[in-house]
């Protein structure tokens, strides 16, 4: 079987979408994301896929705290911002607040997690980072977090 063919099915996977944001230095960063999933109990851990050229990425793993922002479907124009790079930071434009130790909450996000790093890995062309919870917030108490589903597996 042909590996498009083979994808069809594996785009078929639904995810939801989110916000991956870390302050560095410099400026604050995000990255669209949606390959991000709990994985642990206790500890309370996520993972989530993350190419090393993404904006944050030096910072997320240097164990700063950063941000998860979970994508709802009441409001999605704030993600028009991350659909490909930027130089400068769009944070300008997405209306944001402070939570927890001061990550980035993206107030028309349906909630906010703070993490910092634990580990990562490459086992393929991503790698998958795996972060513990610190706190998390709900701020669209009424949205549904918003689900994507992909026409193939070898395309975001």
């Amino acid at each position: 079987m042909d590996v498009s063919e083979i994808a069809i099915g594996v785009g078929q996977i639904p995810s939801g979408l989110f916000i991956v944001v870390a302050e560095g230095e410099k400026q604050i960063d995000g990255y669209l994301a949606s390959w991000v999933q709990q994985i642990s109990f206790n500890p309370l851990l996520v993972s989530f896929a993350i190419n090393s050229s993404r904006p944050g990425y030096d910072t997320i793993i240097s164990g700063k705290p950063f941000s998860i922002n979970v994508v709802g479907d009441h409001d999605m124009q704030y993600m028009r911002h991350f659909w490909s790079s930027y130089d400068e930071s769009p944070f300008g434009q997405i209306e944001h607040e402070r939570f927890g130790d001061g990550v980035i909450a993206i107030k028309a996000a349906k909630a906010v997690i703070e993490c910092e790093f634990v580990s990562k890995s490459q086992p393929g062309d991503h790698e998958i980072v795996v972060a513990r919870v610190i706190s998390s917030k709900i701020l669209q108490k009424e949205s549904k977090p918003k689900v994507h589903i992909r026409k193939s597996g070898l395309d975001y």
